[in-house]
């Protein structure tokens, strides 16, 4: 466990919520120069430079920078592919799935049949000498309903194929939630439109597995009048990086606007003294499996027993009228009084409480027993674009930010 301490700061005077700061802060973390704030071109840690200047400028009194190393696969060079000769564009007609090796060469394609499907004829057909090193074929939700049978296919050397395509409706996702270690054969996901009939395709593919890669949370603190119990805000800042050297994933919604939130609660708590301990925590590996709020939850700066309340903040940038939220069984004493707060003064339409998942960084938190509350804005209009090169600044939707702002705060001084 490493931490490294920048400086302490005093407090001075601010409005409440900041839309102005909020925007300008979303659009630089989205922007071509953290190149998705990922891994392989160094995006991530410097968005985590960028946002410890953020809090120093906010006057908090303390930041850490905590570290933590992580095993990712990554795709940072050529992103090539073509069928029958049609090139194909990376992250729109094609991406990976992230724990794929690289490929280069000229393979044949063999297409399942899913309206008379039979493994063992499958099976056979990919044993005859003709479809040795071929690409398979099939619609993505059917080989998931069929996972043992597929999984013989891309993930080790019962077959003699060199890999497979799953067809998936548009938009294409990207992931890195098991880019830990490279699995079997390349995966390629393509759109639904992929020719049903096509003899070929020709790809050009490079992956590059970064080992013991360094990342840091990023961790503000603003000093309360008391220091027995502590508020925590939490919201990751690292996102997908890269898909080939052309294609970036800006991660505005994803999670640029939780980011900004926090950034801005610090910077109100910096120069409106609470009464508790604030800690302001920007978590790095989210997107490769939550990594840094493990890291952090295994090694606190503070007990995890002092923490009162946590409030994890992601993807938020959306206009869903009705707030999605999760929320740990301990922070249910307090989810009361965040329902009564939003029947007075309507900050949203409904709150809408989805069962516990670990599904961002509330949920190691969670585990141990940690009051916490998790808000994700879902199914708005920005929503389509997640994981996606198009979930960037030019779709950014800010009608979340205020009322979630509001809504904490107040929590804050009734809780």
């Amino acid at each position: 466990m490493a931490f490294f301490i920048v400086e302490t700061f005093h407090e001075t005077s601010l409005q409440a919520q900041d839309l102005a700061h909020y925007k300008q802060v979303v659009k630089e973390l989205s922007s071509a120069k953290y190149q998705g704030r990922g891994y392989a071109y160094g995006g991530a840690n410097k968005a985590g430079k960028y946002l410890a200047g953020e809090f120093l400028t906010a006057h908090v009194d303390e930041i850490i920078l905590q570290w933590f190393t992580i095993d990712i696969n990554t795709f940072p060079g050529k992103m090539k592919m073509s069928v029958d000769g049609r090139k194909l564009t990376p992250g729109v007609d094609f991406s990976m799935r992230e724990y794929s090796p690289g490929v280069q060469g000229t393979y044949k394609l063999y297409y399942v049949d899913t309206n008379n499907y039979n493994a063992e004829k499958m099976f056979a057909d990919l044993a005859k000498p003709e479809y040795k090193d071929c690409f398979v074929v099939c619609d993505f939700w059917f080989s998931y309903k069929h996972y043992q049978d597929f999984k013989k296919i891309w993930g080790g050397t019962e077959c003699a194929n060199a890999g497979m395509i799953q067809t998936w409706e548009p938009l294409l996702k990207f992931y890195k939630a098991y880019g830990e270690k490279i699995m079997g054969k390349p995966v390629i996901w393509a759109t639904s439109d992929f020719p049903k009939d096509a003899q070929s395709i020709t790809v050009n593919i490079e992956n590059k597995f970064l080992k013991d890669y360094e990342l840091f949370n990023v961790i503000a603190k603003v000093e309360g009048r008391r220091h027995d119990s502590c508020y925590v805000f939490t919201a990751h800042y690292d996102h997908l990086g890269n898909l080939g050297k052309k294609v970036y994933y800006a991660g505005a919604n994803d999670n640029a606007s939780g980011t900004a939130a926090i950034v801005t609660l610090a910077a109100y708590y910096a120069q409106n003294r609470p009464e508790f301990d604030m800690y302001f925590i920007a978590f790095s590996g989210e997107d490769a499996n939550l990594r840094g709020s493990e890291y952090y939850a295994e090694h606190p700066v503070v007990p995890l027993t002092q923490i009162k309340y946590l409030f994890n903040i992601d993807m938020i940038g959306d206009n869903n009228p009705v707030q999605y939220c999760e929320v740990s069984d301990e922070g249910m004493r307090g989810y009361a009084l965040f329902e009564q707060l939003n029947n007075e003064k309507h900050y949203f339409k409904d709150l809408n409480r989805g069962e516990l998942a670990g599904n961002s960084d509330h949920y190691p938190f969670a585990q141990r027993h940690v009051p916490t509350i998790f808000f994700e804005n879902e199914e708005g209009d920005a929503f389509k674009y997640y994981h996606t090169p198009f979930d960037n600044y030019e779709h950014a939707i800010f009608d979340s930010y205020e009322p979630i702002f509001r809504i904490v705060r107040d929590f804050i001084e009734r809780y």
